[in-house]
């Protein structure tokens, strides 16, 4: 005698911990920095924003906000990054759910300002992807 098997459909979102019924789009922002003004950053740059920006925008459950970037700067604190200070006030200020970057280096240039960032963000909700260590800020594991 078969059994019978009662699947019952998930009602909360693996990305955004919102009920399935009441989804909306995330707003999500992305953020690129290069540290030189050589040509090579240069190509590097550009193909960064051009990368987030048809990223963002290809997901149906993302509303694209902008690219925030810093440009030349080479710094080891995130005080000079105009578009970074910019972009964490933003989403501090409700603009902002999520933020796509490549990696936890590009992010900010120290462990301390990163750790407080990224503290910061999460404790307003604000998630944080760092696309090269695959990790999600709000994700518990």
């Amino acid at each position: 005698m078969a059994k019978k098997v009662t699947t019952i459909p998930a009602s909360i979102s693996k990305f955004s911990q919102t009920p399935i019924n009441q989804m909306s789009k995330r707003k999500v922002a992305g953020y690129a920095r290069v540290s030189t003004d050589s040509e090579e950053q240069a190509t590097s740059y550009e193909a960064q924003v051009d990368y987030y920006s048809t990223f963002i925008q290809g997901r149906e459950d993302w509303e694209f906000v902008e690219v925030y970037t810093d440009y030349g700067i080479s710094t080891t604190t995130t005080k000079k990054f105009e578009g970074f200070n910019r972009m964490v006030a933003d989403a501090l200020a409700g603009k902002i759910d999520l933020i796509v970057t490549k990696s936890v280096s590009r992010f900010a240039r120290n462990t301390v300002d990163s750790l407080t960032t990224v503290r910061q963000l999460k404790e307003k909700g604000v998630e944080i992807f760092f696309e090269k260590e695959n990790i999600w800020t709000l994700d518990s594991k």
